[in-house]
């Protein structure tokens, strides 16, 4: 398909720059696809919205400080380092700028000696495989040396790094957060448990799949890179058991969704496994997995918006998201949010 078909205005000022004073009070577009109706809302009210016997999927990464500041050890030249996912023992697959002048065997020194960095291996748009040295545990170095990934288009950095994560990260791995979690309170969730809904914990580390860029004219040509994911057995047994009693699976977020769609296209059913996944959900495709979907307001033309358009339809996608403009909701990592619902 024309990536052009994915498009729309944005007023700039609707980009939001920072989250929302209370993670809940952010507003929410519920979305009933069936009928093909809308309604405004705070986030807060999507309990009204769940049922009991529902299954809440999250996903529980936690975003690591992947940026890094470092200079290059003969030149002294400046050199930023975006860690993405771990591939072999303290080595990383990492996007680097500027990349050209990194060759093999190119050493990189972030923080006066604590960390030092060697390229070893030279990969496609900018990618490289980074080998890390250090003394002591690695995350730890990390949290003292590097600085949270936020998009480009947020132009300040957080009072806290807390504020980039959801209340529910756990382990680990991520280039980038599960932004659609961002809603979500302790306060909350005990509210929804305590109304009957199941909530589901699964893991997919994101990095490149979900955040780069499409810079092909048709979505044929686009590669998704693989993200790693995993999926419990517990996990597995709680979405069969609500598969089999017809109960309603909603995901939050567009990586919970990949993540289950991934496992049972593979499977036929929920499959506790580690493993990679490079899904590209786009219109024409058939949801297996989930029934609703909680989700951000996302880029133009990004997979992000595909993936939308494929669970409710091209054209009323845009619809909706020109409501959203007109009733000034805010867009991206730390804007508002839609619930849509069908069943």
């Amino acid at each position: 398909m024309d990536i052009n078909l994915f498009d729309f205005y944005l007023p700039e000022e609707l980009i939001a720059q920072k989250p929302s004073d209370k993670r809940d009070h952010s507003h929410l577009l519920v979305i009933d696809k069936e009928n093909r109706t809308y309604e405004d809302k705070m986030f807060y009210d999507i309990i009204d919205y769940l049922r009991p016997g529902d299954v809440l999927v999250r996903n529980n990464t936690k975003v690591i400080p992947a940026r890094l500041i470092g200079v290059k050890e003969v030149t002294g030249a400046h050199c930023e380092t975006l860690l993405l996912k771990q591939v072999a023992d303290d080595t990383w697959e990492c996007l680097t700028k500027p990349a050209k002048s990194l060759k093999v065997g190119a050493r990189i020194n972030y923080g006066e000696g604590k960390l030092i960095g060697e390229v070893v291996k030279i990969k496609e748009e900018g990618l490289r495989d980074i080998k890390f040295y250090y003394q002591g545990i690695f995350l730890e170095v990390l949290d003292s040396l590097g600085k949270m990934p936020l998009p480009p288009y947020i132009k300040q950095q957080l009072c806290g790094n807390d504020r980039y994560q959801t209340v529910y990260a756990k382990y680990s791995g991520s280039a980038a957060a599960p932004t659609a979690g961002f809603h979500f309170t302790e306060e909350l969730f005990e509210r929804i448990k305590a109304k009957g809904i199941e909530v589901v914990d699964v893991t997919l580390h994101i990095g490149l799949g979900t955040f780069r860029p499409v810079k092909v004219e048709d979505t044929d040509n686009h590669v998704m890179h693989s993200e790693e994911y995993e999926i419990t057995k517990g996990a597995a047994d709680a979405l069969n058991k609500a598969k089999i009693e017809g109960r309603r699976i909603i995901a939050i977020g567009t990586t919970s969704v990949r993540t289950l769609e991934s496992n049972i296209n593979e499977f036929g059913k929920f499959t506790p496994i580690k493993k990679s996944t490079n899904i590209f959900i786009t219109p024409g495709y058939t949801f297996k997995a989930i029934d609703c979907l909680i989700t951000n307001f996302h880029l133009p033309k990004s997979t992000l918006i595909m993936l939308v358009s494929a669970f409710l339809g091209r054209e009323f996608t845009l619809e909706v998201y020109q409501h959203a403009v007109e009733k000034e909701y805010h867009f991206f990592s730390f804007g508002d949010s839609m619930f849509i619902h069908g069943k």
